[in-house]
């Protein structure tokens, strides 16, 4: 908006209100006095555009964004941590149970025994919030000796750690929470409901779907995956966890049904040309990282079936890859038709040269 207040355009206004016959050139008395005031006010014109790009949402970023979108009632969420299954078993190989709060390590990262699934298994819950735990697995070393524990194994994940939340998202959630407002148990407040949940990362609401007063809510992780069932139960439990009772969010009489996405696994076969800068083994990793962030990037949004041509210039924009003669996707030359409560994701790639 300022940005024609150039030190130029200002300077050259303050000279034209002095008159004439006053010496203006530069290095006189009057250009040395006005030379510093206009670069001030300059530099203040640039401060207050940046002001009113920070008092936007739609620009806001930081902490004026945090700011913006408290002020609706919408809070960034906090990094939140990972949690994954825990095995245990004893000498003889049976399942062996210990007391709740008990600290292991694994690759420099401590998970501690939140809740018990099974005997022998537990919830363990990385000490260290955000993703760091996502990636980590294998055998689990104890923090203090445990006796009779013979082997303890960090397995699958079941809510993935998520980072304080993004700028992106939280503008997303923002908007759409005030361009459909979410009241009196609407479908925009059952997804605002459910996205606000940690560990969520998409939400589709489908009511009536077995009735009137019934409400089924399908989800994704943070990963843009299937959600992991101890989340599903985790968000049925804060909605509603005695059927239409009004115990939880949802309103009374609303029976609501928490449900992870059905995946749609998608492999891709590709035969290519390269140009001699990359190897075959890296164009395979870089087409397997661009394919996951496409498949994200597309989850439960307006369209999301994957779409072959897009798959395609993802392919001839990988380094290396001078042209494709096949690309098959799904096994087939088309788009992936992907219907509500579907997900895509990614299955195997293999690219032959």
């Amino acid at each position: 908006m300022y940005e024609d207040q150039t030190y130029e355009a200002i300077l050259q206004r303050m000279m034209e209100r002095v008159p004439t016959e006053v010496d203006k050139r530069q290095g006189s008395i009057l250009f040395d006095a006005l030379a510093p005031a206009a670069a001030e006010l300059a530099e203040a014109y640039s401060q207050l555009d940046e002001m009113l790009r920070l008092f936007s949402a739609s620009t806001a970023s930081g902490e004026y964004l945090t700011r913006r979108a408290a002020d609706d009632g919408i809070d960034r969420k906090a990094a939140s941590p990972t949690k994954r299954r825990g095995r245990f078993v004893d000498g003889s190989g049976q399942p062996f149970d210990l007391p709740l709060g008990k600290r292991f390590s694994v690759e420099e990262t401590t998970f501690m025994t939140e809740a018990k699934l099974a005997p022998g298994e537990y919830v363990m819950e990385c000490e260290t919030v955000g993703t760091t735990g996502n990636i980590v697995t294998g055998t689990m070393l104890p923090i203090e000796y445990v006796p009779g524990l013979a082997r303890a194994e960090l397995g699958e994940l079941l809510v993935p750690g998520e980072d304080e939340e993004a700028d992106d998202s939280l503008r997303q959630r923002y908007l759409d929470r005030n361009r459909n407002p979410a009241t009196s148990g609407n479908k925009a407040q059952y997804r605002a409901w459910a996205l606000d949940y940690p560990g969520v990362g998409g939400a589709q609401v489908l009511p009536l779907w077995a009735g009137p007063g019934t409400v089924k809510v399908v989800i994704l992780d943070a990963t843009a995956r299937p959600a992991s069932a101890a989340l599903v139960a985790d968000l049925q439990a804060y909605l509603d966890p005695t059927p239409g009772v009004g115990e939880g969010a949802a309103p009374l009489g609303a029976v609501v049904t928490v449900t992870a996405a059905a995946p749609v696994v998608v492999n891709l076969e590709a035969t290519v040309s390269l140009n001699g800068s990359r190897t075959l083994a890296q164009v395979k990793a870089e087409l397997e990282k661009a394919f996951a962030d496409y498949l994200k990037g597309i989850a439960f949004g307006t369209d999301p079936s994957p779409k072959y041509a897009k798959i395609g210039a993802l392919l001839l924009d990988i380094p290396g890859v001078q042209d494709y003669s096949t690309l098959k996707v799904a096994g087939a030359a088309s788009n992936v038709p992907i219907s509500v409560g579907q997900v895509a994701i990614a299955g195997t790639v293999n690219v032959n040269g």
